[in-house]
């Protein structure tokens, strides 16, 4: 329903901004990290949001990036994450990072965001996991399979498969991964810059 809000900060909370437009005050729950960096009350802003509704409450949810709001939106449709531990998980690691943990199985990674126990986490890797083989095998007829893709190059596979978990079609990733990869980045440096590519 909204796409993004663009308007004044009004005001600053724990979890939660303000945003001011014109002359309506929009509520809006956000990441910790968001309410860091969002700037000071009066300045002009911008958030992507998700509106989440429920039986008995409606949110709206506010993130800098469309990858962030890309993990949340994700995040969310992994049976038991609700909005609150998927924007813990927002607050606690990045997109880049998120991706890898679970293409690496790092459930450790996932734990660190405030009520995500080790249980949670393994269900987010295995679901998130299990998404990624049925869009490889969909995407163009499976005639693009990050299964097929030569051992020596499994630093190109992984950091696809990563940006896939963020939402990312097979087909994008590949491109992204291609036009940033060179044998002396690691992994986490080509998927940071893949997405910023992509983010263009």
């Amino acid at each position: 329903m909204f796409s993004y809000i663009k308007g004044e900060l009004a005001q600053k909370h724990g979890d939660y901004v303000v945003i001011d437009n014109n002359g309506i005050g929009y509520k809006i729950f956000v990441p910790i990290t968001t309410v860091e960096s969002i700037g000071s009350v009066g300045e002009k802003t911008i958030l992507h949001t998700y509106f989440h509704v429920r039986e008995d409450a409606m949110s709206l949810y506010g993130f800098k990036t469309q990858e962030e709001l890309g993990m949340f939106e994700l995040l969310i449709t992994v049976s038991g994450v609700g909005p609150k531990a998927a924007l813990s998980l927002v607050s606690s690691i990045s997109a880049s990072k998120f991706g890898l943990a679970v293409i690496t199985d790092d459930a450790k990674t996932l734990t660190k965001a405030q009520g995500i126990g080790n249980k949670m986490a393994q269900r987010i890797i295995l679901e998130l996991k299990d998404k990624i083989k049925k869009e490889q095998l969909s995407d163009m007829g499976g005639k693009l399979d990050i299964s097929e893709t030569p051992r020596e190059n499994s630093r190109v596979s992984e950091a696809i498969s990563a940006l896939m978990v963020l939402g990312y079609t097979p087909l994008e990733a590949s491109r992204a991964v291609s036009s940033v990869y060179s044998e002396e980045l690691d992994l986490e440096t080509i998927i940071k810059s893949a997405l910023k590519g992509l983010v263009r």
